[in-house]
């Protein structure tokens, strides 16, 4: 069974990440660990660790919903602030044959701004596939 890793946070929800899912389950038996960064939220000028990890934990949670809905085997967890950290975190852990990392699109993304995706790629010896989406919505409506 093919063990892939789901690097997201704002774009979890995502129609760019539910067609990657369904690609993956088309090829066969997967599993999906979704690891979310509990980075601090754009839209706010302050904020505390309690607050983005509140956050993370609440799209954690409604991606796992949705990916099982899929048919998925999946699980997960709310990691570092830091992306590059919290994957290096899971990836003492487990193995996984396949990193896809979901950001915001260049100029509004944090992620890319900081090049994670070629930085996960020098890092760590795993194939990383890279989509881009926009913000899902949170409860509140922002």
């Amino acid at each position: 069974m093919q063990r892939i890793l789901v690097v997201a946070n704002q774009t979890l929800g995502g129609e760019h990440l539910i067609a990657e899912v369904r690609a993956r389950l088309s090829h066969g038996p997967c599993q999906f660990h979704v690891l979310v960064p509990a980075s601090p939220p754009p839209e706010h000028a302050t904020w505390t660790e309690g607050e983005a990890t509140a956050m993370a934990k609440r799209n954690l949670a409604q991606a796992l919903e949705t990916f099982r809905r899929l048919g998925a085997k999946a699980d997960g967890e709310v990691g570092d602030e830091q992306p590059l950290a919290a994957i290096g975190d899971v990836l003492r852990d487990q193995e996984f044959d396949e990193i896809i990392i979901s950001t915001l699109p260049p100029g509004i993304s944090r992620w890319l701004g900081q090049d994670l995706v070629s930085r996960v790629d020098r890092a760590f010896a795993i194939p990383v596939t890279h989509v881009v989406g926009e913000a899902e919505p949170t409860p509140n409506g922002s």
